[in-house]
């Protein structure tokens, strides 16, 4: 039977948010979980147009074997500020801020964070950072690279090292405190029978997540205040001219940052498991597994930073460790892969533009994280090391797994976060672009790399110019591929069709309620009944009758 009080209440809701909820005051004074996320999107897509548009000049420069449109120091600026950007302001944030923060309240059935006060408090903070990055790019900008390392950042550098230091440094205490809302509003707030065997691997992904930004990030946060102390005040930490060790900023920072490429891809790989197993109609593959395996990753993620340090000086016995460490990380990374896969064997599915991302995620993040092993070998290594081998590698997970999981993410909510429909066929020719335009921009750069191409350098042999050449190419087609989502949201904001609660016909409270949801989340408090991804149990419901 229809609740059609509840329905007369959504409708009244619609009336109110339409006639009083566009004020500049209701956006940025709200503490709805919904607008927040709402207000992160807006802020990280303007942080990946900045990064974009860095990461265009370093191609467009190599595309010449001469340093003839950048000057070496300008250049080293551009990619400096293209990696921070995109790290701290884009990749870090952009699932969890975005979409977890829509999302996680409704998955278990709350009418919000545990601290909603807090949440925007989060937004404020990111957008501060961001703020001063960008003052600290305009008064100069950094050329130390996105590691900031030492002593070169803390004693030699031209730039303005302590004002970019300083955004990442803000940015870290928005992390924090958005990790800290998701824990304890998972750990108190689920709805009645939403048992953890019942969590959405969505929810799971960024449990696992959490943990890693509120014991890592304070790490990153001390370091950069270390090194700061030392640029300033001449305090030696890390500079051997004052008695510091280099070597511990190294230890120090990838103590944190590599962490922080699971706080990057483990809410991505939460996103793929949600489309994986709705786009196929059956339950998620070993459901235990995937989710063990995202604390898995988190815990073992602490201890495999030395990795990054084979040619640093690091005893060989310890770069042993390290090296069986991460090739033990790998697996279950590898867990999420094969049961991804064995989810969609004899699966009913529908090739939707989110299934696509999915896909290509699938593809991309497998070719990321074998040669993730590739690097982690001690004598291989040595050779690739501070080469294109490890920027391709690099990419391979943070792009072609982490932005194909948003934007596969955002297209699969997309009608429940405005409450339209999108055009399919444009975002279809989109996923094309993307998988196409990536392989041609990054593949070329592990043969570069296995070559001897360092990276960070404006100018190159000329042998290697065909090869960067496919690479600006690829670029340009990835560039487009981007650029069509902003042309058809906008058409379906302005002009889509009306979103069903459930157009895909998915398992999970969220498509239990209308799109876009009410202020409430929920009217009256959810209770779950049945298992987790129960689409097999439908089908054959439908079976018999």
């Amino acid at each position: 039977m229809t609740d059609h009080s509840a329905e007369v209440r959504h409708h009244v809701e619609e009336l109110n948010y339409l006639n009083n909820g566009w004020s500049w005051k209701s956006w940025l004074l709200t503490v709805d979980h919904k607008r927040i996320a709402i207000l992160y999107l807006i802020s990280i897509t303007v942080f990946f147009v900045v990064g974009g548009i860095f990461a265009g000049l370093v191609r467009l420069e190599l595309l010449t074997p001469q340093s003839d449109l950048l000057e070496p120091e300008t250049y080293n600026k551009v990619f400096t500020l293209h990696g921070i950007v995109m790290i701290f302001f884009f990749l870090i944030p952009s699932v969890p801020a975005t979409l977890g923060n829509f999302l996680v309240p409704i998955m278990i059935g709350a009418k919000d964070l545990a601290f909603p006060k807090i949440n925007l408090l989060s937004w404020y903070l990111y957008v501060i950072a961001g703020l001063v990055g960008i003052v600290g790019i305009i008064t100069g900008g950094v050329e130390t690279g996105w590691t900031f390392y030492t002593p070169y950042s803390s004693t030699y550098s031209n730039g303005n090292v302590v004002t970019v230091a300083m955004a990442a440094f803000i940015a870290g205490f928005s992390s924090i405190l958005t990790g800290l809302n998701f824990i304890v509003t998972i750990h108190k707030m689920r709805a009645p029978g939403l048992t953890w065997g019942r969590l959405p691997l969505f929810i799971w992904a960024h449990y696992a997540t959490s943990l890693i930004q509120l014991l890592g990030t304070p790490v990153l946060a001390i370091t950069l205040v270390l090194m700061m102390v030392e640029r300033a005040f001449r305090v030696g930490f890390f500079d051997p001219a004052l008695g510091g060790d280099p070597v511990l900023f190294q230890h120090l920072f990838w103590f944190y940052s590599h962490p922080a490429v699971y706080i990057m891809i483990l809410p991505g790989m939460g996103v793929i498991s949600e489309i994986v197993t709705c786009f196929s109609k059956k339950s998620v593959f070993g459901y235990p597994f995937i989710a063990g395996s995202s604390l898995a990753i988190a815990i073992l993620g602490f201890f495999v930073w030395g990795h990054h340090m084979y040619v640093a000086g690091q005893s060989t016995y310890a770069s042993l460790v390290f090296s069986l460490i991460t090739f033990a990380v790998a697996v279950p990374s590898a867990v999420k892969v094969f049961n991804w896969t064995a989810t969609m064997y004899k699966g009913s599915i529908r090739y939707e533009t989110p299934m696509l991302y999915a896909m290509g995620f699938i593809g991309l993040f497998t070719i990321g994280g074998v040669t993730g092993v590739v690097c982690a070998t001690m004598g291989i290594d040595l050779h690739i090391h501070d080469t294109y081998f490890i920027v391709a590698h690099f990419h391979y997970v943070m792009v072609g797994g982490m932005v194909m999981a948003f934007m596969g993410g955002l297209h699969f909510w997309w009608p429940k976060i405005t409450g339209k429909m999108y055009d399919e066929n444009w975002a279809k020719l989109s996923a094309a672009l993307v998988f196409v335009g990536f392989n041609l921009t990054f593949f070329p750069q592990f043969i570069l790399g296995y070559l001897g191409m360092p990276r960070r350098y404006a100018a190159y042999p000329e042998e290697f110019q065909v090869l960067h050449v496919l690479s600006t190419a690829g670029a340009t087609v990835l560039a487009a591929g981007y650029l069509l989502p902003a042309f058809y949201f906008t058409d379906s904001i302005l002009r889509g069709k009306k979103a069903p609660a459930n157009p895909y016909n998915a398992k999970g409270l969220e498509w239990q309620i209308p799109s876009p949801p009410p202020t409430e989340n929920f009217l009256t408090t959810p209770v779950v009944t049945e298992e987790v991804y129960a689409y097999a149990e439908a089908k054959e419901e439908k079976a018999l009758v």
